[in-house]
């Protein structure tokens, strides 16, 4: 089991609830090393001086800030300190809020809190509360050595922390060109839009998290596994057929809609995987048939 970040108190208005935070994701990243060819030892950074090239011992590292290009104000540990937030092990709702009313962009890290020993009332006052009126609390809670924006929301029997960024963090749409006005603009027909509802429809389904994988992460898995049993082998990746490109203004709509449509009322989504079986095994038959009415000719051609 995981080990609490810290163990403190969750407080709105005059009630406080003892909790723990706890992390609520894992890094399943695949972690490498960086080797000298040569002989296969690990290699490592050291700290150098730019100007002399000599290494620098973590005693006379400084943190600095540059201002401008080659000019920086050092700040001291106790500068850095004197910024610190004051706050305490604490999650301290501020106001609540309506929980559509805050964008996606603006959440960023998930964390848990487990009520302490004797204070599953108060947990459970404010779960019920905020699953009744769709509200999510917003505080700041102190991680560490940094003071974080977050919202306090309910999900189940638990009620999660989700970091929150600040709107400094991050880009307006108003940088990008996006395109403005009606559909008709664009030319885009209400007949499509129509076809358009209709697909989306037909591909809808219940929020599965289980049935999606980082599949990059698991193939990658293989490639390592496979070299592990056969050292020196080199893995040529397979080449993967180009994507057809439809982002253009010339692409007909309405037939891709239709043909997606009807794609998607000939093949149930569960037979799928058989149906392509078949097809592979259809392929596979057709492929060794060939193969074996060209061989005749290879061995006359010797």
């Amino acid at each position: 089991m995981a080990r609490p970040i810290w163990s403190g108190t969750l407080s709105f208005g005059l009630l406080n609830v003892p909790v723990s935070l706890m992390p609520a994701e894992r890094s399943v990243d695949l972690h490498f090393r960086m080797l000298d060819s040569r002989s296969n030892t690990p290699i490592r950074y050291e700290r150098v001086n730019a100007e002399t090239g000599e290494e620098v011992p973590w005693r006379d590292v400084v943190k600095a800030f540059e201002y401008k290009k080659g000019s920086y104000v050092v700040l001291r540990p106790e500068d850095i300190k004197s910024a610190s937030p004051e706050g305490r092990e604490a999650v301290e709702v501020e106001t609540f809020v309506d929980g559509t009313s805050i964008g996606p962009e603006y959440f960023e890290k998930p964390y848990f809190l487990v009520p302490g020993k004797k204070a599953e009332k108060g947990y459970v006052l404010l779960r019920e509360t905020l699953q009744r009126t769709g509200k999510v609390g917003i505080a700041r809670v102190v991680i560490r050595t940094r003071e974080y924006l977050s919202a306090v929301l309910p999900k189940g029997d638990s009620l999660m922390l989700v970091l929150l960024r600040y709107p400094q963090e991050l880009i307006d749409a108003d940088e990008y060109a996006f395109p403005e006005g009606k559909p008709a603009s664009y030319r885009v027909s209400a007949k499509e839009i129509d076809m358009a509802e209709q697909l989306i429809e037909s591909m809808s389904d219940t929020w599965k998290p289980d049935a999606f994988r980082d599949e990059f992460r698991d193939r990658l898995r293989k490639v390592i596994e496979k070299r592990m049993k056969s050292k020196g082998v080199v893995v040529t990746p397979e080449e993967e057929a180009p994507a057809e490109n439809a982002a253009t203004n010339v692409v007909d709509f309405m037939a891709l809609l239709q043909k997606s449509l009807g794609n998607k009322r000939r093949t149930p989504a569960k037979g799928g995987q058989k149906t392509a079986a078949r097809r592979g095994g259809a392929t596979q038959k057709t492929a060794r048939k060939a193969t074996a009415k060209r061989a005749p000719r290879r061995r006359s051609s010797r």
